[in-house]
Formats: structure tokens, sequence, C-alpha cells
């Protein structure tokens, strides 16, 4: 048997001639498939080119395992986002797209696990071309031009969709969107079976904004003078709090949105702010991603250089990690 070697030099030379023999594609496919002996046309193409997301399962495990290794002081954020994404990619016919919204203040992770999410559903992560991200300042940033950016984002979306059910759109700076552009997709979330002949229940879409974070600092600090653990916390003591306030502040991004008065939001994930502890967390795992022995002087420099709130006690990280790795190069200049 010559093995997926020889499937590998087939499918290459087939691609090769494609613009000119289409036809050449499916006849390599077919040799390689017998060649192999067991993979369908689907399976052989997926292991050499990127795939929508519905030939890739999930591994559950492996998401939980990157959480668990790579995110600090979020247990609430790990757990909705695993069991939600577990269930959704494990049902074959979903009522509605899976859509999350993730709250707190910059540093605390909400972009982090936005990359996480998607190198476990796509092997290129943010690269993929079925992974989508948007950003406010970026894509959306004229006040005076939100009816076209409304009418962008729908033709965005639909066509994307159109290529793969399972779509992923991610929404960064959701506070600083003016107001009534997020409105455009409210009809691809909802609970039709199509829109205009394409259905949006497979796809995946995450929004990623500061505001909260006020609400989300109350709770954990209340916990803290109460003596406390944060890891008592759980999504009820936020979730309604999160959306109330998101709807009502008009720097949301959701500000009277009807995302969330027809509640097609499914979570409001709050990130809460980050200890002295976590930053120290940070610091060593950006020394391990560096290749560098973890010196523990070097983390606690790092770590008390941050500064912290509030001013009294001195429990949260004002800018959580965010400025971790420009203080470690600093660190290591001084080395």
């Amino acid at each position: 048997r010559l093995g997926n070697g020889a499937a590998l030099w087939l499918l290459l030379a087939a691609q090769a001639v494609a613009a000119i023999e289409p036809i050449t594609v499916g006849i390599a496919i077919g040799a390689a498939s017998v060649i192999t002996g067991y993979l369908s046309y689907q399976d052989l193409y997926c292991r050499f080119a990127e795939c929508c997301g519905k030939h890739r399962p999930l591994n559950a495990t492996a998401l939980k395992l990157d959480l668990e290794e790579k995110l600090f002081g979020q247990h609430l954020a790990a757990e909705v986002i695993v069991k939600a994404l577990t269930g959704f990619r494990s049902n074959n016919n979903p009522k509605k797209p899976l859509t999350l919204s993730l709250h707190g203040w910059a540093g605390t992770g909400k972009n982090f696990v936005s990359q996480i999410v998607a190198e476990n559903l796509y092997a290129k992560g943010l690269k993929s071309n079925f992974v989508h991200l948007f950003v406010s300042t970026l894509h959306f940033p004229h006040e005076q031009h939100i009816k076209l950016y409304q009418d962008q984002l729908q033709r965005w979306i639909r066509g994307n969709v159109s290529a793969c059910a399972s779509s992923v759109f991610i929404f960064d700076e959701m506070d600083k969107l003016h107001p009534g552009v997020i409105d455009a997709i409210k009809p691809f979330l909802d609970y039709y079976e199509q829109v205009d002949g394409v259905s949006y229940r497979k796809a995946i879409f995450i929004f990623l904004s500061n505001a909260g974070g006020d609400l989300i600092t109350k709770t954990a600090l209340e916990f803290w003078r109460a003596g406390r653990k944060r890891e008592d916390i759980q999504l009820k003591d936020l979730e309604h709090a999160l959306s109330v306030g998101v709807f009502n502040n008009k720097h949301s991004g959701l500000w009277r949105s009807g995302l969330i008065y027809k509640r097609l939001i499914d979570y409001f994930i709050p990130f809460l702010p980050l200890e002295y502890t976590h930053v120290k967390m940070c610091v060593r795992a950006e020394m391990k991603a560096r290749g560098s022995a973890i010196d523990e002087d070097v983390v606690t420099r790092v770590a008390e250089e941050m500064t912290f709130y509030p001013k009294g006690e001195k429990i949260f990280s004002d800018r959580g990690c965010k400025t971790v790795q420009s203080r470690l190069d600093f660190q290591f200049l001084d080395v």
C-alpha cells in the first residue's frame, strides 16, 4: 500500500491542473481514495486543505485544557465557553446561531479567549478563511455611515455563511461600535430556519466589549470584602445585571439593541478583574512562551510595576495582563 504520501502527491498534482481541467481533480482524489483504502473524497481533501467546520468536530477536552492552562483567573468564562461550544457543536440541528457576548476590562482575556476558540474550531485559528474578525474602530469608524455599514455587514455575513454554514464572526471593541450598526444582523441571529435562502443556524457570533466592566468589578469587590472566594461567583450573580447594564449603556454598541430585547444573545460572559497572583501567572506564561527560564525575581518585578485598584486596597490590576509583554521586554533589557 502506498499510503498517504501517494495520496498527497495525487492531490497536489490534481490541484496543479484544476484550473485547466476540473475533472482531473475528481479522478486524482478518487484514485487516492482507492490507494488509502478508506478515505472519502471529503476526508482526503480536508487532510490537505482547510474545510468548513462541519468536517472538523470540536474536541471539548482540548478546548477545556487550553483554557485551563492559558487563561488565568476566569473560572466563569472558561466553564461557560466550554459548555456553550460543546453543546452547540454537538447539536446537528440547532434552532439558532450561537451568540456569546464577552465583557470585562481590557487585559482580562477576552481577545485571548476568542483566539483560543478560533484555534479549537479551525486549525488556522484567526487566519482561517472561515473565521472573520471585525474591529469597530477599523471597519465601522464613521457615525454618518451607519446605513452603509449595516448593508456591508449583511452582505459580508450572508456571503461567508453561504460559503460555510459553520463560519465564526468575532466583533471586537463593541463598546466603540455606533449604536444601531449591530442590529443589522438581528435577522441572522434569530430563530429562522432560513433568511433569503440561507441558514445561519450553525454559525457562531462572538462580541467582545469593555462595557459592563464596572458592574463586574463591583461584584468581584463585594465578594472580596465579604471574605468570599472569587471562584464562588456564579454566572447568575452577574449575567442579568450585565445584560440590563449593557442594554442601557449608550457606549456599549448594544444600547437598546434588539439583540438583547429579543433575547438573541445566548450568554453574557463576565471576565473578572485580575489580581496580583494572576498577573504573576501571566508573566510566567509569557516567559515560557518566549522559551526563557522562569525567573521569579523578574516575575515579581513585572507584577509589582503594575498599578492596582481600589486605591486603598489595591486588589485588581487596572490593565489586567495587557502590558505584561512590554514590561517584560523592559526587564530583559535591564538584564
